[in-house]
């Protein structure tokens, strides 16, 4: 009997806020959000993959012995963490990409969040190669191997325990900040919402589902790490 009085009771609070014109329009738009969810994922999936690739490499210049190559690979790391990405993509979209090519606003977005996240990831890659013994370098140069040979076979493959949580992490900081991309048209999730808004102005609604999209998206993304983190540990 308790148990059905339950029911009844949720029953009565949860009917008014199904029945309510913002919860029919969440449904209703629902395509909308998916959408824009997976242009989302689309170009944060594309700006850490590109990342990985510059961010290995912006690395590898830091850390180079000679000034020729390590100063633009700090300049460029230095560049990208010390500007907010917001003006990032208001410089390239609207400055430097129009010199080079008409880039559409999807394309402007992975190219700056990748330039971006390539930055970040450098240093993730670099502190990942540092934290390998030394000793490993020597034993692997005491083979025979080169410096670059050394590099790819011996110290990057212990490298990558090390650098996979923090990875995982950036993943998520980019996943968020793709919603800066919205300033310059890119149809993902936070542009859906704000073109949602300015139609139904039922802003509670439509950010509150925009919000738990993102909720969603960096728990399973932060599940999904601590799983990495707990599996590399018992390697």
């Amino acid at each position: 009997m308790q148990f059905w009085h339950l029911n009844i009771f949720a029953i009565n609070i949860l009917q008014p806020i199904l029945d309510s014109n913002g919860f029919q329009l969440v449904i209703h738009n629902m395509g909308n959000f998916l959408h824009g969810t997976l242009l989302t994922l689309e170009i944060t999936a594309l700006s850490v993959l590109f990342g990985m690739f510059l961010g290995l490499l912006a690395a590898l210049l830091k850390m180079s012995r000679y000034k020729v190559l390590s100063i633009p690979g700090i300049l460029y790391i230095d560049f990208f963490r010390g500007t907010p990405l917001f003006v990032q993509i208001l410089l390239f979209y609207f400055g430097i990409l129009p010199l080079v090519f008409d880039a559409t606003s999807f394309e402007a977005a992975v190219i700056v969040c990748s330039l971006n996240s390539g930055a970040y990831i450098a240093e993730i890659v670099r502190a990942g190669i540092q934290a390998v013994d030394k000793g490993q370098m020597e034993a692997a140069r005491s083979l025979g191997m080169n410096n670059f040979q050394a590099m790819w076979h011996v110290i990057l493959p212990q490298a990558y325990k090390i650098v996979i949580p923090p990875m995982v992490n950036e993943f998520i900081a980019m996943l968020k900040d793709t919603s800066l991309v919205a300033v310059i048209g890119a149809e993902e999730l936070t542009h859906s919402g704000r073109i949602l808004v300015s139609v139904t102005y039922e802003a509670a609604w439509i950010w509150g589902t925009v919000a738990l999209i993102y909720l969603l998206l960096t728990r399973a993304l932060s599940m999904l790490g601590d799983y990495l983190e707990r599996r590399l540990a018992t390697e």
